[in-house]
């Protein structure tokens, strides 16, 4: 009776494993660590540090980190950007990794602040990418692309209406959204570099 229930369960196990080995066969996404998209970036055009056009076509194929700041801010920006820094020497050898921190403030912070910025905080503006432009580009792609400001803070008068939020978006190599966290707090960024080791092995 032993040796009979023995070969039923040797049996059953050779089944499941034969049917999930099909499963990841043929279904390639069967079994991979995706996080569920939330969002699509939008097509974008903005101007880097450099002076250059940086558009969608630059981050195609990368997971990237998205946040917005201002040069001139003394209040969460230093300290989401103290938290970006680690997210950065974690993945600064990694090609397929990026990040992209937005001006608030495009009026104020012309490439070549940002530029100056960039050699303040010593990152390499090959991975750690500083963005400006239009107010309304830069707005709309922070409120209906990355989804890290509510659309209803867009007041009535455009002259007062200033973003400053302390989210953070994680995008897949396929330019979807898939997760927001609060660049503030240490253990949301942990989540965050986890998560973000997940879709560069997946992708």
């Amino acid at each position: 009776m032993r040796r009979k229930t023995t070969f039923y369960f040797i049996f059953f196990s050779i089944l499941v494993i034969g049917f999930y080995a099909a499963l990841v066969i043929f279904i390639p996404e069967f079994g991979k660590s995706k996080l569920p998209p939330i969002s699509y970036v939008q097509p974008f055009s903005f101007i880097n540090q450099d002076g250059d056009l940086y558009t969608e076509k630059n981050v195609a194929g990368k997971v990237y980190v998205v946040n917005y700041f201002f040069t001139t801010c003394t209040s969460i920006c230093p300290i989401i950007n103290t938290q970006l820094k680690r997210v950065y020497e974690h993945f600064k050898d990694k090609p397929g990794f990026l990040i992209l921190s937005h001006t608030s403030d495009p009026q104020h912070d012309s490439p070549a602040v940002l530029k100056r910025y960039a050699e303040k905080w010593g990152v390499s503006t090959s991975k750690w990418i500083f963005l400006t432009g239009s107010k309304d580009s830069l707005y709309r792609q922070a409120r209906f692309s990355y989804l890290i400001d509510d659309p209803k803070n867009n007041v009535r008068n455009p002259e007062d209406d200033f973003l400053h939020t302390q989210f953070v978006a994680l995008v897949d190599g396929r330019g979807r959204v898939v997760k927001i966290y609060d660049g503030r707090k240490k253990d949301e960024v942990d989540k965050l570099i986890k998560d973000a080791e997940l879709l560069i092995k997946d992708d």
